[in-house]
C-alpha cells in the first residue's frame, strides 16, 4: 500500500467524523419544547417504552432501547414489520412507543399509525422530516434532521443514524437524571459485568474471616506475629487489644523496616514495631472504594472492622483481582 492511498484513506474518515461531529452539534440547535413533552410521556409512562424503526433505524432504535432499559426506563424493541403480522399484541395501552424513521414515511411504520391511535398509545417520533407524516401523528416530534449524510453520495446513512443515536442518548440520561437513577440501580441491570462487580460487591462479600482471620493479642513476641503472617498468607496480620479491638497491624512492609531497624529481633514484641493505629475498613463498604484506599495508602491489604473497632475480616488485593473488580 502507498502512502497516497493511506493518505486517501485518512482523508475520507476525516471527512466523515467532521461531517458526522456537525450534525450532532446541530441537534443541539434543534431541541425544543417537544422534547420536553417526549420526556415527560416516558417518565408518565406506567408500561414499558415500546422503540421501532425499519432498516438501519431499526438498528438504532435497538440501541436506544436498550440503553433506555439499562438507565431506568423500561424498554424493548419491536421490529414494525412484525408488528403488523401479530406482534402489536406486545404493545399495551399504558406504554409509550417511540417510532424512528429518518424520512418520516416508512409504511411499516407509518402503518402502525391507525393501531397506536384506536389504543390510545402515545407516539413519540424521531425523524429528519418535521412535516412528515410520522411528525404530524406524533404527541411529540423529536427533529432529527441533519443537513447531509457523510455518504460522498448523500444515500447512505450515516450522519442521520448518527444523529438518531446521539439523541436517543439525550433522551435517556435526560430521563435518567430525572428519576435520580444510581450508580448501584444501573448495577443491578449489569450483574455478570466488570461494571456491575464493582458497583455491587462489597467488603464483606470478598473479605477473609473466621478462622482465615489473622491477629495476635497485643503483647505477642514478634516471632508469633511472624508465624500468623506466614500461616494465613495475607501479607499482614492484626493486633488487636483486651478487649478485642483493633489497636494496629503488621505487614510485610513493617518486617522490612524492623530488619533495618533491629539486628536481633528475639526480643522485640509486635508492639514495639506494629503501625499505629492501621489502615481499616468496614464490611458494608463497596469493594471499589477498598481498591481505592488500598492505591492511595499503597498498601496491599486491609483489615476489616465492625462499628466497635473489632476485627471482622481481612480483605487482600489478590481478592479484588480474582473477583474481577479491578
Amino acid at each position: 500500500m502507498t502512502d497516497t492511498h493511506a493518505s486517501a484513506f485518512r482523508t475520507s474518515a476525516c471527512r466523515t467524523l467532521d461531517l458526522e461531529q456537525q450534525a450532532i452539534a446541530a441537534l443541539s440547535a434543534q431541541l425544543d419544547a417537544d422534547f420536553d413533552r417526549a420526556c415527560q410521556l416516558m417518565l408518565d409512562c406506567r408500561g414499558r417504552v415500546v422503540v421501532t424503526g425499519m432498516g438501519k433505524s431499526g438498528h438504532i432504535a435497538g440501541k436506544i432501547a436498550a440503553t433506555l432499559a439499562s438507565t431506568g426506563t423500561p424498554a424493548f424493541f419491536v421490529h414494525p414489520g412484525e408488528a403488523s403480522h401479530g406482534d402489536l399484541g406486545m404493545i399495551t395501552r399504558g406504554d409509550v412507543v417511540l417510532a424512528l424513521s429518518n424520512s418520516g414515511e416508512t409504511s411499516e411504520v407509518t402503518a402502525l399509525l391507525p393501531l397506536l391511535k384506536r389504543m390510545g398509545t402515545p407516539l413519540i417520533s424521531m425523524t429528519g422530516r418535521p412535516g412528515s407524516t410520522l411528525a404530524r401523528h406524533a404527541e411529540a416530534h423529536l427533529n432529527a434532521t441533519v443537513a447531509r449524510e457523510a455518504c460522498p453520495l448523500d444515500l447512505a446513512p450515516t450522519s442521520s443514524t448518527t444523529a438518531a443515536l446521539a439523541l436517543g442518548d439525550a433522551l435517556a440520561v435526560a430521563l435518567l437524571e430525572a428519576r435520580g437513577f444510581t450508580a448501584e440501580e444501573f448495577a443491578l441491570s449489569h450483574p455478570g459485568g466488570s461494571l456491575g462487580r464493582r458497583l455491587l460487591l462489597k467488603v464483606g462479600d470478598l473479605m477473609h474471616q473466621g478462622s482465615r482471620l489473622p491477629q495476635v493479642p497485643l503483647g505477642s513476641p514478634l516471632r508469633d506475629a511472624l508465624l500468623e503472617i506466614t500461616r494465613q498468607g495475607l501479607g499482614f496480620t492484626c493486633v488487636v487489644d483486651e478487649q478485642g479491638l483493633l489497636a494496629g497491624v503488621y505487614t510485610d512492609g513493617d518486617l522490612r523496616r524492623t530488619l533495618d531497624q533491629y539486628a536481633d529481633l528475639r526480643p522485640l514484641s509486635v508492639d514495639d514495631v506494629m503501625t499505629r493505629p492501621g489502615k481499616r475498613i468496614g464490611a458494608e463498604v463497596l469493594a471499589a472504594e477498598a481498591v481505592r484506599v488500598m492505591e492511595d495508602n499503597r498498601i496491599t491489604a486491609l483489615a476489616v472492622v465492625d462499628d466497635q473497632g473489632r476485627p471482622v475480616g481481612a480483605l487482600h488485593m489478590h481478592d479484588l483481582l480474582t473477583s474481577g473488580v479491578i
